[in-house]
């Protein structure tokens, strides 16, 4: 049996935990520069307040509901994301980070006569350690898992917030519940062709007949979503989460900048950010590409997405060789366009491989001290925080981003932890 542990709001459930008066009160969270509506508790969701809604759009219905409003502080989710984790490490050694808020759990091989019980305790242990609330969907499938855990978070109050999937009476009920949009691993474009064969939810999904049309359509993944659906495990150990294909690092700018000095600081540390995601995850890459966005309303040519790219000779995640490439395309980039302001930029890596997979260039290959000195730097940053060794072409911060309702870092910044006062 496999579990599915997702926390709920996570990002307001997050800042709730060290300011419990906002329990029970509409919470959201912003997105980078304060802009869109990123999560929800589920007393603003009651009060219509819309995914990824514009936070200017709904001021208003905001202040006239007393919603509290937080900017994204993304140091502060990371730590309790890993806490979570840390508890699950509890019940299974096995345990495979999906995302930030969710992990599946293995419990093969584990002896557990209740698993519903289990499951109370899981989520007891950590709303009592962490005040995090979580939902728990167990199922013989990881696939599985999903749709009990979708069960278990839209009727909390007869399942306590834990849905066991154990028999087929279970299972068969759930994937007549269960839309086909909603299945796992189903993309929407997959979607519009199943709905157009009159497949509406995942029990239409595993009937014999549409067994051919999923293996030419679909290949090998929708095969294994149909056996996961039936109960047969076809997802393997440490097949979740895959390497991406791709990283980016991008984000848009407190006002529009068509200063090069300015916007080549943000590009350097887009591409040292990026180079940092890719050494967390044991990866090199050889394409580089950066791009800018101006404002479409602001200028007068029909063209407002800008980019360029180059491939290396060589793979690597080394901060310098990705920044000085970033640096020589930005410079490409802005040759012909002094008279355009840019509200946003990004860098981009992909071609990425493992990082033990690197084939050396005999002619051609970076600077052997890099390897040492991105490992220094990646241990004190760590140690230090705030990414406290920087390249030269960075400026102090890391980039001027618009978060004026940031709340404290409680618990990776020691100048915002929390202080008693005891008498």
């Amino acid at each position: 049996m496999y579990a599915l542990i997702d926390c709920n709001n996570f990002y307001a459930s997050c800042e709730r935990v060290f300011q419990p008066q906002w329990q029970g009160k509409p919470v959201v969270v912003l997105s980078n520069n304060d802009g869109c509506i990123i999560s929800r508790s589920e007393e603003a969701k009651a009060l219509g307040i819309g995914m990824a809604a514009p936070e200017f759009k709904i001021r208003e219905l905001l202040k006239t509901h007393n919603v509290k409003v937080f900017s994204s502080n993304y140091s502060l989710y990371g730590d309790l994301s890993e806490r979570v984790m840390g508890i699950m490490e509890m019940f299974t050694p096995n345990v495979e980070k999906y995302s930030i808020d969710e992990a599946f759990l293995d419990f093969n091989g584990i002896d557990i006569p209740d698993f519903y019980t289990y499951g109370l305790e899981i989520r007891k242990r950590t709303w009592k350690w962490l005040s995090m609330p979580i939902c728990v969907g167990i199922a013989p499938t990881k696939t599985l898992t999903k749709a009990a855990n979708r069960i278990a978070k839209k009727y909390q109050d007869r399942t306590q917030g834990v849905y066991v999937m154990d028999t087929d009476e279970k299972r068969i009920k759930a994937l007549k519940w269960l839309k086909i949009e909603d299945v796992w691993g189903i993309g929407y474009r997959t979607v519009k062709k199943l709905k157009a064969r009159n497949v509406l939810t995942a029990y239409d999904f595993i009937q014999p007949h549409l067994e051919p049309w999923i293996k030419s359509e679909m290949g090998v993944v929708g095969l294994r979503i149909k056996y996961e659906l039936e109960g047969k495990p076809a997802i393997g150990d440490g097949e979740v989460p895959e390497k991406k294909k791709s990283i980016a690092t991008t984000r848009s700018f407190p006002k529009q900048l068509k200063d090069y000095d300015l916007i080549r600081e943000r590009v350097s540390t887009f591409a040292t950010v990026t180079a940092e995601k890719l050494r967390k995850q044991n990866s090199c890459c050889y394409t580089i590409i950066v791009m800018l966005v101006a404002d479409k309303h602001s200028i007068n040519t029909p063209k407002y997405h800008y980019s360029r790219a180059i491939t290396l000779p060589f793979a690597t995640n080394s901060a310098i060789t990705i920044s000085n490439a970033a640096i020589q395309l930005l410079k490409n980039l802005m040759e012909n366009t002094d008279t355009i302001k840019f509200k946003k930029a990004g860098v981009i890596v992909s071609e990425i491989i493992p990082e033990n997979a690197k084939q050396f260039n005999l002619f051609t290959d970076e600077n052997p001290k890099h390897l040492a000195l991105m490992k220094t730097m990646d241990y004190v940053n760590e140690k230090m925080g705030s990414r406290i060794i920087r390249l030269g072409t960075q400026a102090e911060k890391t980039w001027d981003m618009k978060q004026d309702m940031l709340s404290p870092r409680y618990t990776t910044d020691i100048n915002d932890i929390l202080v008693i006062q005891c008498q």
